[in-house]
């Protein structure tokens, strides 16, 4: 487990006409760990990921991809760099099935028709190596799964393209006990195949069960970046609602 970030961000602000949701942001993401970036409502998580995805521009500041600066100005660059997100609507089409949409857009063909026999067996083979065993066929359609299982299809899906980053907004926000329990351990699973996982949530037993790293936005600065282990449930939910936590936080002296 490297100790240099694979992701990191330098200073980032950014500002939507007179409106600034991120100020001198600073923000890192390893490899085969799971981050957990955390904020109330209007912390500045969405912009934050968004900036990383390539979907926002960044004002000011520096994108850094295995310790080399990096331009990135659309979403193309981030995931030329290997970063995928995965919203909370999914994006999946309901009337395809398993193989058609994790392939949707990056069809396998031979000659001028689709080869639906590769695509198959990489489906399965994606699923099966994230010891997925919930899904019956990659053949069914997704109108027929339930909220765990098209969690899990929307995660095997940006797994599939040799991602390195993956950033997941709310994997378990409409999903009950169980179903959430599978996808932690998938979240997890893939932080020990050795991606950089970024789980934003808000509920902070998801975030305690799987985080290695926890980062504590505030009106849009961040507040604290530290491991699971050095903070417990109060002192986060302190960072969430205060901006500061003891010698935690901003305007904290340690």
């Amino acid at each position: 487990m490297t100790e240099r970030p694979l992701l990191e961000i330098r200073g980032l602000s950014k500002s939507f006409g007179p409106v600034q949701v991120l100020r001198d942001v600073d923000f890192s993401v390893y490899a085969g760990q799971v981050t957990a970036l955390v904020g109330d409502n209007g912390a500045g998580k969405s912009t934050l990921v968004k900036c990383v995805g390539g979907i926002y521009s960044i004002d000011s500041g520096e994108y850094l991809f295995e310790g080399r600066p990096v331009s990135v100005h659309g979403p193309r660059d981030a995931a030329a760099l290997g970063v995928e997100i995965v919203y909370q609507d999914l994006a999946l089409c309901d009337n395809l099935d398993i193989v058609q949409n994790m392939f949707l857009g990056r069809e396998i063909r031979r000659g001028l028709v689709l080869d639906d026999i590769t695509m198959e067996q990489k489906a399965a083979e994606t699923l099966a190596g994230l010891s997925v065993r919930t899904v019956a066929s990659v053949r069914h359609p997704v109108s027929s799964l339930s909220g765990g299982q098209r969690q899990t299809v929307a995660i095997a899906k940006a797994v599939l393209w040799n991602n390195r980053i993956v950033i997941l907004d709310e994997p378990n926000a409409a999903l009950g006990v169980a179903q959430t329990a599978q996808v932690l351990e998938l979240v997890r699973r893939l932080a020990d195949r050795g991606l950089a996982v970024v789980l934003i949530s808000h509920n902070m037993n998801d975030v305690f069960a799987v985080a290695d790293r926890i980062a504590a936005l505030y009106l849009g600065q961040m507040a604290a970046e530290v491991r699971a282990t050095d903070v417990t449930h109060s002192q986060v939910v302190e960072l969430i609602t205060t901006g500061r936590s003891g010698p935690l936080g901003l305007g904290a002296t340690l």
